[in-house]
């Protein structure tokens, strides 16, 4: 059995709405909408906690009992407050998850865009190592900087954008989190407080598609994957062509000259 947690409590501050953003709608449903869809389709994940603000979850709660969504799939579904903080908010629903699940994924409400298949490389991952982060190869430069000044260049081929869902069994996420709550130690993501704990996270390699909506733009982008015609395949296949159809057209014009 699997379980999700979809920490879903942040203000969202440099989105510049005033609201939780997950609640923002994207192709007329709200963010938290498109995520919980692709969860909902996944056969082997039988529990989705939903983590959110302390006054927003009876109207939650309430929201997504309305929803066929859960229903059709036989799908538990719970609503629980978070913290102050995002790994507290995790936590929080952790220690609300089934004892029966023996995987546990965690994963950014407001990333809509997650693929079922990359849901599911994160299980298998999980269930054979024990943890698993979704990520994507670094594309850009990054360089380390102090007072504004670059101290280092990093190899690029090292770096990967971390993403989610990451995935844990639930008794090695639940012993990092007791020992990071024990330390007073605050990670970045749940995988750090797994690698702090001593074990090997493995990474499965994601999509460049699966973005967290943070800034308006991100909206934009977002909507802009969901209104495209044909997979993302589809748009490379096309885009070659073109590339096959110009290289044609201009040997067929150095023919001419």
């Amino acid at each position: 059995m699997v379980s999700v947690i979809l920490p879903a409590a942040g203000r969202g501050k440099r989105m510049q709405a005033g609201v939780n953003k997950v609640f923002l709608r994207l192709m007329g449903k709200p963010i938290l909408f498109h995520t919980l869809r692709v969860f909902a389709a996944v056969p082997e994940v039988q529990e989705i906690i939903v983590v959110t603000g302390a006054e927003e979850v009876e109207p939650l709660r309430r929201a997504l009992q309305g929803l066929g969504l859960f229903r059709e799939a036989a799908k538990s579904v719970k609503v629980v407050a978070g913290g102050s903080e995002r790994q507290y908010s995790v936590w929080n629903g952790l220690k609300a998850s089934s004892e029966a699940s023996d995987v546990v994924l965690v994963h950014d409400a407001a990333r809509p865009l997650v693929s079922r298949a990359t849901i599911e490389a994160v299980i298998e991952a999980a269930r054979a190592h024990g943890a698993a982060i979704a990520a994507v190869p670094e594309k850009n430069t990054v360089k380390v900087v102090k007072d504004g000044v670059v101290t280092a260049t990093p190899d690029r081929s090292t770096l990967w954008a971390v993403q989610t869902p990451q995935g844990f069994s639930r008794s090695l996420l639940m012993a990092a989190n007791e020992k990071a709550e024990s330390d007073g130690f605050l990670g970045t993501d749940d995988a750090s407080l797994v690698e702090r704990y001593g074990a090997k996270v493995h990474v499965v390699m994601d999509s460049y598609q699966n973005i967290k909506v943070t800034t308006p733009e991100d909206l934009v982008v977002a909507e802009a994957f969901l209104r495209q015609s044909g997979s993302f395949t589809g748009t490379v296949r096309r885009a070659a062509s073109e590339v096959c159809d110009f290289i044609k057209s201009a040997k067929s014009e150095k023919r001419k000259d």
